[in-house]
């Protein structure tokens, strides 16, 4: 397949209107929806728009490459756009960007259409092609540029993928990787390879693209190398780099100054990798990361325990909705009853194993798994979680306490030495320390909460609803529903639950809202956003405000933390519980009354209109 195939003439813009980021990103989404490229823009909308919070994808250069990876995409396409005076796109090197693709991926991206937009990534690199660019003037010229420079980009002879015959220069290795696999992955591997080439030194570079590991590196070039690049904005395999000079660094930094990364291990100045170390920092490092690798480990557990929640949840929601109307004896009652209390028993478990795993890699799930599952019987959520962390080092301390066995035992590492050890020390900790320290604080808590006065509760209900519109999906929003999953599985007391959730349906619902009310402050592609998140709000998915929030950020999360507080505390005012940790208005029919349910409704209403209505008076007009 060639880049023509997925770059149309009719996806092409050969002179933007816009002159702002939001909007370039705005008018490209538009071209692709025009062209039934997509068929949510906010869903793709919101996804380009994650990727941007992650690094800007201006690279510099004039040229800049937003893209994402969504089930909204209904093909691979690619969107040209080219701007005459120059747009400030936050580039990595702070000068104006004038040349533009947006990259619109299927999550079920095919091998053909991977190497193709790696072809496109390689050519941004090379010299001349976006002055080419710059003055082109129809697609025609776009077309008769990629196709000069594709051809001289043509390998003359077959590339060696291996390095079993090493030379007498410097030999370096490089591991590159985006958070989406599309682009920055193969643009580094390409800026890489030049610059190594121009300076004398042999490179192999394995990529962890969206179709997997290619060029992979094996133990014969990490024994013989000098030194590695890891040029990766995501999770990469390094345990196998252990006591080898290393670099680690965003992909970015391969792409905009791959000679000073490549002279830095020329030169013997990288620093030594201690695999079983990895997530202890050398002492210069920033404080910080140590908070974001905290954040890490616990986001790894709960994303993999949300499936169960939702699923588990709504089932028991729809048990509860069956007994009421029919009775506990019906079989679709067991049905939903079963699967739903199925579900919910492996909360914890997950929770702990998946935690664990971040932590100490694959060895370390069982343990965890496994202090789950003691947590359960007591500790509770809480305790779960702290014994997701313990099997975590135990493991980190087998892996160090082994380093030196001689290679003939290595093999037991795996298949003895972590499984039993990592079990007996993990259950040692659970059972005698961590359970029953967590089973007095759980039951301490329990207490609390129940007699907790209606004052308290509705501020803490407040609070939580108010924390869910602070990132809207991030670490804030997370904490506040984490804290109502645990209190919602180790009592069964869904009051905190129900906070949180009308807490997280009020942006979506309020944006929605001030569209239909203020209709002269919203231009017309906002407004099609906006109808949707009637459904997505309705649905507790307050992901749904991101685009907006990502656009005008101070006016859309000030109004929707007030409306969200106003909505979590009404809550606890009217004593309100939620039968499942989600589904939004879908458990209202299993809520214990018509008023609980009612008075539900009213909290998110009431919070979702008085956000609307700060948001529409203070959002300005649009143009």
């Amino acid at each position: 397949m060639e880049i023509k195939d997925l770059l149309s003439k009719d996806l092409m813009i050969m002179n933007l209107k816009s002159t702002t980021k939001k909007d370039v990103i705005d008018e490209m989404i538009e071209k692709l929806y025009e062209n039934n490229v997509i068929n949510d823009v906010l869903k793709f909308r919101s996804e380009i728009m994650k990727r941007e919070l992650e690094s800007s994808t201006g690279l510099g250069e004039g040229v800049a490459m937003p893209h994402a990876k969504t089930s909204a995409v209904n093909k691979p396409a690619i969107v040209f756009a080219r701007s005459t005076t120059g747009v400030d796109y936050e580039a990595l090197d702070g000068e104006d960007t004038y040349i533009f693709f947006m990259i619109a991926a299927t999550e079920g991206q095919n091998q053909m259409h991977i190497e193709t937009l790696a072809k496109l990534s390689k050519l941004l690199l090379k010299e001349g092609f976006i002055d080419r660019l710059k003055s082109s003037e129809s697609p025609e010229d776009v077309y008769k540029t990629i196709d000069e420079y594709a051809e001289e980009s043509e390998p003359k002879v077959a590339p060696v993928e291996t390095s079993s015959i090493y030379t007498e220069k410097p030999f370096i290795l490089a591991v590159t990787a985006c958070p989406t696999g599309i682009a920055h992955t193969y643009m580094a591997e390409e800026a890489l390879k030049e610059q190594a080439s121009k300076m004398g030194v042999d490179i192999k570079v394995e990529t962890n693209g969206s179709d997997g590991v290619k060029n992979k590196l094996n133990a014969d070039d990490i024994e013989k190398a000098t030194g590695i690049i890891i040029a990766a904005d995501r999770k990469v395999e390094t345990a196998r780099f252990n006591g080898k000079n290393v670099i680690e660094c965003p992909v970015s930094d391969a792409i905009r100054n791959p000679k000073d990364l490549i002279q830095k291990i020329v030169d013997g100045k990288a620093k030594i990798y201690h695999a079983d170390e990895s997530q202890s920092k050398e002492v210069e490092e920033e404080t910080t990361n140590w908070k974001s690798k905290l954040y890490q480990d616990i986001m790894n557990g709960v994303s993999h325990m949300l499936p169960f929640v939702v699923g588990g949840g709504i089932l028991l929601a729809l048990s509860f909705l069956v007994e009421r109307f029919f009775s506990d004896t019906s079989p679709i009652y067991n049905l939903f009853s079963v699967g739903g209390k199925a579900a919910f028993g492996f909360l914890i478990p997950i929770l702990a194993g998946y935690i664990a795993m971040s932590i100490g890699d694959r060895p370390a799930l069982m343990p965890g798994m496994v202090a789950g599952f003691i947590a359960g019987q007591g500790a509770g959520f809480l305790g779960g979680l702290l014994g997701g962390f313990l099997a975590g080092y135990v493991i980190l301390f087998l892996k160090k306490i082994t380093r030196n066995l001689p290679k003939s035992l290595e093999g037991t590492k795996p298949m003895l030495i972590f499984p039993v050890f990592g079990l007996l020390l993990t259950s040692l900790g659970m059972i005698f320390v961590i359970s029953p320290v967590f089973t007095v604080i759980n039951k301490t808590i329990n207490g609390f909460l129940a007699n907790m006065g209606t004052t308290n509760s509705i501020l803490l209900g407040a609070l939580l609803g108010a924390m869910m519109s602070v990132d809207m999906g991030g670490p804030v929003n997370k904490a506040s529903y984490t804290f109502s999953i645990g209190v919602f599985t180790d009592t069964g007391n869904g009051a905190f639950m129900a906070a949180t959730m009308a807490g997280g349906m009020v942006a979506p619902l309020a944006i929605a809202i001030a569209s239909s009310l203020f209709k002269n402050k919203f231009d017309e592609k906002e407004k099609k956003s906006a109808i949707t998140n009637y459904i997505l709000g309705a649905s507790f998915i307050t992901e749904g405000a991101i685009p907006f929030a990502a656009k005008d950020p101070l006016r859309v999360i000030v109004s929707s933390v007030i409306g969200s507080a106003i909505a979590g505390g009404l809550t606890q005012a009217f004593e309100i519980k939620s039968p499942a940790p989600h589904g939004g208005i879908f458990i209202l029919p299993a809520m214990e009354s018509v008023d609980k349910a009612l008075f539900f409704v009213l909290s998110v209403a009431v919070g979702s209109l008085v956000s609307a209505i700060i948001y529409g008076l203070w959002k300005q007009k649009a143009e």
